[in-house]
């Protein structure tokens, strides 16, 4: 599995012009998932991301984690974040899993994510989605559970 975490001001998510999640203050995190990706991966990526310290203490240092700092996540699905663009100008998405396969591992990480502290509030898996957002600092980070980066 692999991730794109950003630190955020405010993050909503909008599909066909409807709300379906907003936080405040927090962590954005765009998941992606391959076929190989199983409950272990799942679950190193939540906890990394719910442990993940990003967020100013009172010195202003990123020593507090989202779940430290009470800070909300917003989960978005992302098969994008393995595709392979190193041949021709099409990039290809052969090594993310099918929604079929990737959608029960992302629910159960959405899970995980709540059994670790932090509610999620999520994307809508498989939808076209409109994701407006303030990167605070900015902080992008990117996570691979195979630890290839």
């Amino acid at each position: 599995m692999r991730a794109v975490v950003q630190r955020v001001a405010s993050c909503s998510v909008a599909v066909h012009g409807e709300l379906v999640a907003r936080i405040e203050e927090g962590a954005l995190a765009y998941v992606s998932i391959e076929p190989a990706d199983d409950e272990r991966d799942a679950d190193y990526l939540a906890d990394k991301i719910v442990n993940l310290r990003i967020f100013p203490d009172e010195s202003g240092r990123m020593n507090l984690s989202a779940l430290s700092a009470g800070m909300g996540l917003l989960v978005v699905s992302q098969f994008t974040l393995h595709a392979d663009a190193r041949k021709g100008r099409r990039p290809s998405y052969d090594a993310a899993a099918s929604p079929a396969a990737a959608e029960p591992l992302y629910l159960r990480f959405l899970e995980l994510l709540a059994a670790k502290g932090i509610a999620p509030q999520a994307g809508r898996f498989g939808a076209s989605m409109d994701v407006t957002y303030t990167n605070r600092g900015p902080v992008t980070i990117l996570l691979d559970s195979k630890k290839l980066f």
